[in-house]
């Protein structure tokens, strides 16, 4: 099933053995740590592979890693049914720095919330507000504030989503359209 998310990538549910390489790949994206600190190490690899929200099981939670070839080009953390039974609930996404502006973490998250739009009505996540990279990227995806602002310890982030009926009537168009 998780094969299913890309056409383009290799996909896979990542685990401690990618644990450098997802380093290598967070370390590529300095601006992010700067506004959602700590900087990353191995710990905070493997805390992030693991962090579940309140009252999901690890059954629910994928983290899955987008591969050319043996190099990692994208993260992705998703829980599903979170934070209702309708939401699927992107925790992060994150392209390698040198896979950056091609357009290719907007055509991995166009497949994954196509994929989605099977069992799920909505798509949500958060990003750090003053993140204008962040917040740049995930507008660009269709994704809209929906007025909720969350303080964290070191940050607050905004959360947003999109309907994904609107993803699988786009792809309907288009495949009527071949």
């Amino acid at each position: 099933m998780i094969d299913q998310l890309s056409k383009y990538y290799s996909c896979r549910i990542l685990t401690e053995k990618d644990i450098p390489s997802i380093l290598s790949l967070y370390e590529s994206n300095p601006l992010y740590f700067q506004h959602c600190p700590p900087e990353p190490n191995l710990a905070s690899v493997k805390e992030d592979i693991l962090r579940l929200p309140e009252g999901k099981a690890k059954a629910d939670k994928f983290y899955v890693g987008f591969w050319n070839n043996s190099k990692l080009v994208a993260v992705m953390d998703f829980v599903y049914a979170y934070p209702d039974e309708e939401t699927v609930f992107i925790g992060l996404f994150m392209v390698e720095q040198a896979y950056q502006r091609k357009g290719i973490g907007s055509q991995i998250v166009t497949e994954a919330l196509a994929y989605f739009a099977k069992n799920f009505r909505k798509a949500r996540l958060a990003y750090v507000k003053g993140n204008p990279q962040s917040q740049h990227f995930w507008e660009k995806q269709g994704f809209k504030p929906i007025g909720c602002e969350v303080k964290q310890e070191l940050y607050t982030v905004v959360i947003v989503e999109q309907s994904l009926g609107d993803i699988l009537y786009k792809k309907s168009r288009e495949n009527s359209k071949k």
